[in-house]
């Protein structure tokens, strides 16, 4: 797998709204994020998925979004201030060889991995370190781009992911891209 990470620059794209007509946040993010949770997001970019999280959580709820890349974070802290959300968000920057969760470890509801796992130097420490945030029986997206990963790919990553506590919990269908929905054992 490649484990390029995306350009800061494409954020601008990544981030456009007319990405709606093809991964509409709320629709992908309703059946697992609800009032009060606390939420991870990796590779938020410019978040894109950050703010609906951010909605969904409410004012009882958090999401620690994590990025490599300051001016990722930057955009993302300018756009959930106009929105009125940056105090629902704990934006970290992060030195690339982990996630640095351990503030979190048990307390996690919902990990949501979006186009993000396979830019990644280790996927198996990516989720060994997301099993250890989650809460029992806490979930995690993992959808990663079809154009990107291969089928066989996909599977080495669902395979690291049950190495390290998880099972499949199904397969949605998210345009362009090979998903998962997995629990923590």
């Amino acid at each position: 797998m490649s484990h390029r990470v995306c350009p800061w620059w494409l954020g601008y794209f990544l981030a456009n709204p007319i990405r709606r007509l093809v991964h509409d946040p709320p629709a992908l993010l309703r059946p697992f994020v609800s009032e009060g949770m606390t939420v991870v997001e990796p590779g938020p970019g410019m978040g894109y998925f950050t703010l609906e999280l951010a909605r969904l959580v409410g004012r009882s709820g958090k999401v620690v979004a994590m990025d490599i890349q300051p001016k990722m974070l930057a955009k993302l802290r300018h756009r959930a201030g106009k929105t009125g959300l940056l105090d629902r968000i704990d934006a970290r920057r992060v030195p690339g060889d982990g996630m640095g969760l351990d503030d979190l470890k048990g307390q996690v509801d919902f990990v949501l991995a979006f186009a993000v796992v396979h830019e990644m130097p280790g996927a198996g420490r990516f989720f060994a370190e997301a099993s250890a945030a989650l809460k029992p029986g806490g979930r995690l997206l993992l959808a990663e781009p079809s154009f990107e990963v291969s089928e066989r790919e996909f599977a080495v990553t669902l395979h690291l992911a049950g190495q390290n506590g998880f099972r499949v919990e199904s397969r949605p269908a998210i345009r362009w891209s090979r998903s998962a929905v997995l629990v923590k054992i």
